[in-house]
C-alpha cells in the first residue's frame, strides 16, 4: 500500500494534523510536532497526546504512514561545542515527541560543516549525535533527508548518507528519506535516468533504509544545488517520475509526502498518485 499526503499544518495543536491530512484525501501526512522556527517549545500535553492518537485510529493514520520532521535550527554536525550540545538537546526532544505520539521515524536535514571542519569530521558528528539520541529513545528511526548541497550542506550525495549510516550503532532505528527535488538538485537526473538514479541508491545505501520520500518537482535544472520546489509537473523532473514512484512496489509502505508549494493543488496531485498506485 502507497501511503500518499503532504507535510500539513498542526496549528492549534498537533491533533488538528489528522484532521487537515484527512481533508486533502491523503492516507499519510507530515508534521511538525513543535515550532520548527524555535528551539524550545512547551511540552505536548496528555490532552492532545491522546487524541492525537486517537484521531490517527479513527482515520486509519498508521505510524508507517506519518514522516514528522524536524526543526530547521537543529545542525546535527555543527562545528562549535556549543551549537553542536543545543542541537543535539533539540534533537533528542523531537524524538522524545515521536515516542509520545506513537510514531516511529523522524525526518531531518543531516547537518552542515559552515566551511569550519571536514566533510568527514561533520558526517562523523552527525553520526555521534544520531547515537546519543538513539541511546536515550526507544522505537523511533532517524530518518537522513538527502540534500541539495547548498552551503556547506551535508547529505548531498548517497556515499554521505551511507557514511553516516555506516557510524550509527543500531542500524534498525537509521533511514533515508529522498527528496526528489533535492536528488535531482544535487546530480541525480531522476526525469533522464530514472532507474540508473534508484539503482544507485540501492548500491550506494541501500533500499531496505528508505523510510520516506518528499514528491517535489524542482524549478532549477539538474545539478543546480538551489533548493527550490515546484508543484509536480511543473518543474523541471515533470510528472513521468512521480508517475513511476507511485506505481512501484519498491515504494509501498512508507509515507511519499508532498512539499510542493501550492497547497491548493495538494488534493488534485494526491489523487493522481493514488489511481496510479
Amino acid at each position: 500500500m502507497k501511503y500518499i499526503g503532504a507535510h500539513i499544518s498542526a496549528s492549534g495543536g498537533v491533533e488538528n494534523a489528522p484532521l487537515n491530512a484527512q481533508a486533502i484525501g491523503a492516507t499519510g501526512f507530515a508534521l511538525f510536532t513543535k515550532n520548527q522556527r524555535q528551539w524550545v517549545s512547551a511540552p505536548l500535553t496528555a490532552a492532545s497526546i491522546a487524541l492525537f492518537k486517537e484521531r490517527c485510529a479513527a482515520l486509519g493514520f498508521v505510524p508507517d504512514s506519518i514522516l514528522p520532521h524536524d526543526s530547521y535550527l537543529i545542525n546535527l554536525g555543527h562545528p562549535e561545542d556549543e551549537g553542536l550540545g543545543r542541537s543535539r538537546a533539540a534533537f533528542l526532544d523531537e524524538m522524545q515527541r515521536c515516542e509520545q505520539l506513537g510514531l516511529n521515524r523522524l525526518n531531518f536535514h543531516p547537518g552542515s560543516h559552515l566551511n569550519q571542519i571536514s566533510e568527514s569530521e561533520c558526517l562523523r558528528r552527525i553520526a555521534v549525535s544520531i547515537n546519543l539520541a538513539l541511546s536515550k529513545t526507544h522505537g523511533v528511526c532517524a530518518v537522513l533527508e538527502n540534500t541539495a548541497g547548498q552551503g556547506s550542506n551535508m547529505g548531498y550525495r548517497f556515499e554521505q548518507l551511507a557514511e553516516i549510516i555506516d557510524q550509527v550503532e543500531d542500524k534498525t532505528r537509521v533511514g533515508v528519506c529522498i527528496d526528489t527535488c533535492h536528488a535531482f538538485a544535487a546530480g541525480y537526473d531522476l526525469k533522464g535516468s530514472f532507474d540508473a538514479v534508484i539503482d544507485e541508491f540501492d548500491r550506494v545505501v541501500g533500499l531496505k533504509y528508505l523510510k520516506g520520500m518528499h514528491l517535489n518537482d524542482a524549478k532549477k535544472p539538474v545539478g543546480s544545488h538551489v533548493d527550490r520546489h515546484e508543484s509536480l509537473g511543473a518543474g523541471e523532473i515533470g510528472f513521468d517520475c512521480f508517475d513511476r514512484i507511485a506505481a512501484d512496489p519498491r515504494f509501498d509502505g512508507i509515507p511519499l509526502i508532498l512539499e510542493t508549494p501550492v497547497p491548493d493543488l495538494w488534493p488534485a496531485e494526491i489523487a493522481r498518485l493514488k489511481q496510479l498506485a
